[in-house]
């Protein structure tokens, strides 16, 4: 696929500290990336729990993003990956961020990089006597410990980071809306909650009619839920699948002027 956005603006919901490299490949592919994001990632408020679970003895150990890899490296002895137990990663830059920090993933989805997928490994399907940390946010997704128990998993959680709700003013994005943002991105339904409550009532008909690209079909059908017009999953859960899906979005449907506004729905497929 030919990845040209033609002017396009393309509003990226990432955290500030991890749009850097989707807003240089909207820019590549001749769009115009807007970063406005929607979640804040700070420590968590209690890290003696996770520093203390991070030092004990642990046969497989799950970071569930990039943020886990990053605030859970200073809480390990030395501030360095442990040599001992399976190292598992759920996404691609998960992966990477280990990697980075000296010691690549033993074991990553097989497909899709989410935790479906790698649930269906045959390394995790009897974890009889097999002691498990779950390193991630605060008040993460239940799947992947509930069915790691269930397979006779003992699981613990190191929560080493928390979300936050930004503090922006979006009074300037959404007043020029339909002149500015054609395309938008989200990978998770956090963002598309916090994105729809920072653009406030003003803001949510625009949205929700401008064509959104997302990286899960979890987040599609929350998508889809809110009442966003047109959603397109990508076909991996990373910034070059996250571009194509963008430039699909771009393909179906004409570069609309503010004058057009708002746009003709697009139907689903």
């Amino acid at each position: 696929m030919r990845a040209v956005l033609t002017g396009r603006g393309v509003l990226v919901t990432r955290p500030k500290d991890q749009a850097a490299h989707l807003c240089h490949l909207i820019e590549a592919a001749g769009g115009r990336p807007i970063p406005f994001p929607t979640i804040d990632i700070e420590p968590a408020a209690d890290l003696v729990t996770p520093r203390r679970l991070l030092a004990e003895p642990v046969d497989l150990l799950f970071f569930a993003s990039r943020n886990a890899v990053e605030y859970a490296l200073p809480l390990f002895p030395a501030g360095q990956l442990p040599a001992g137990p399976c190292l598992v990663a759920i996404g691609k830059a998960t992966a990477e961020a280990l990697a980075a920090a000296g010691r690549g993933p033993d074991l990553i989805p097989a497909g899709r990089y989410d935790s479906e997928t790698l649930l269906t490994h045959p390394a995790l399907q009897d974890l009889r006597g097999q002691r498990v940390i779950l390193v991630r946010g605060e008040g993460g997704r239940p799947l992947l410990g509930e069915t790691l128990s269930a397979r006779g998993a003992e699981v613990r959680f190191a929560e080493v980071y928390r979300r936050a709700l930004p503090e922006v003013d979006p009074t300037g994005l959404v007043a020029d809306w339909a002149a500015q943002v054609q395309l938008v991105t989200a990978t998770s339904g956090e963002i598309l909650a916090n994105l729809l409550q920072l653009v406030g009532e003003a803001g949510q008909g625009p949205l929700l009619a401008t064509p959104l690209a997302v990286v899960s079909e979890r987040t599609r059908q929350e998508a889809l839920r809110l009442g966003f017009v047109r959603v397109e999953l990508a076909d991996q859960a990373d910034d070059e699948a996250l571009l194509l899906a963008l430039c699909r979005l771009a393909a179906a449907a004409p570069h609309r002027v503010a004058d057009e506004w708002p746009p003709s729905p697009v139907p689903e497929g």
